[in-house]
């Protein structure tokens, strides 16, 4: 396979949800240990890629196969899936061999992390790699089908939050220090806004496929209410972090800046138009610009305050 082909099948421009939290819990677990593991960081990102491309993977073939992805009427880049193989059913293995060898490689990148951290840290690490590797198939895998039974925006919340970044943070010998859990919840709030809109953009399939999250559930009137205090939490967190938590944190504060200058018009065309799948599919766009710039926008406000310590 190609490389294009194979970031294709990873959907790999997706991988900003995790090396935002990785980022994040390196630079968080920094202000506190104040020694760069430089091996664990390289081991970490790895680990985090591979779980990433196994769960990307995963979605398209058992959301594919359990019917989701062919009855989806409103595929776009945001949401539905990647429609490699409802366009091409010869994919399938490839894409099963895929997401194997991404959980191979996460595996080989948490051997190499286990060498280069404490071994108080070890139970840490493995705990979340084997609940990662779960998470990474079973979110939409029978028997247990996690977003198929409701379960879908707490278990991305956590992942791509509290996950990501402890085990980010365990890379650099840091676990459960303060600064570290007051910052666990902010990227995976932010991933799952994107899971939001994409659900009610995939309200009808998902309802039709038996894939019950929160729009196919409670239908989109109620989701734009879930969408928008999730959001909500997320500015609160940010807030906490730089005014109440992290020393000279203030520089974190820039991170809302997409909330400033975005965010209000995605609410505009959201709230009256939560059934358009059109409009919808405007919103995905705009909340992913603001997921992007906000990641980064986070990332340097924490090395900033890093640096003034």
């Amino acid at each position: 396979m190609k490389i294009l082909e194979i970031l294709k099948m990873l959907r790999a421009p997706f991988f900003s949800s995790i090396l935002a939290p990785m980022f994040v819990g390196i630079v968080t677990a920094l202000m506190v240990s104040h020694e760069f593991n430089i091996p664990g960081a390289l081991f970490v990102l790895i680990m985090g890629l591979g779980l990433h491309g196994a769960t990307n993977v995963y979605n398209d073939v058992y959301d594919t196969l359990q019917g989701t992805d062919r009855v989806n009427l409103h595929r776009n880049d945001f949401s539905g899936g990647s429609g490699i193989i409802v366009e091409d059913p010869d994919m399938l293995p490839k894409m099963i061999r895929l997401a194997r060898w991404s959980l191979v490689i996460a595996l080989a990148a948490t051997i190499g992390l286990t060498l280069v951290i404490d071994r108080k840290l070890w139970p840490i690490l493995w705990g979340l790699y084997l609940l990662s590797a779960f998470f990474s198939k079973y979110y939409t895998a029978a028997p247990i089908k996690l977003g198929y039974r409701g379960l879908g925006e707490i278990s991305v919340w956590f992942a791509f939050g509290p996950m990501a970044i402890l085990v980010a943070a365990v890379s650099q010998n840091v676990s459960f220090h303060p600064y570290v859990l007051a910052a666990m919840p902010t990227t995976g709030l932010s991933t799952a806004s994107i899971l939001m809109i994409g659900q009610m953009i995939d309200a009808d399939a998902d309802r039709e496929t038996g894939k019950m999250g929160f729009a196919a559930r409670f239908g989109n009137r109620a989701a734009r209410h879930y969408y928008l205090a999730i959001q909500l939490l997320l500015i609160a967190n940010i807030i906490n972090l730089a005014f109440f938590v992290i020393p000279r944190g203030w520089f974190i504060a820039p991170a809302l800046l997409p909330y400033v200058l975005v965010f209000p018009k995605l609410v505009r065309q959201l709230y009256p138009n939560y059934d358009d799948p059109n409009v919808l599919k405007q919103a995905a766009g705009m909340n992913v610009q603001i997921h992007l710039l906000f990641s980064i926008l986070f990332v340097i406000g924490l090395i900033v305050s890093l640096k003034l310590q």
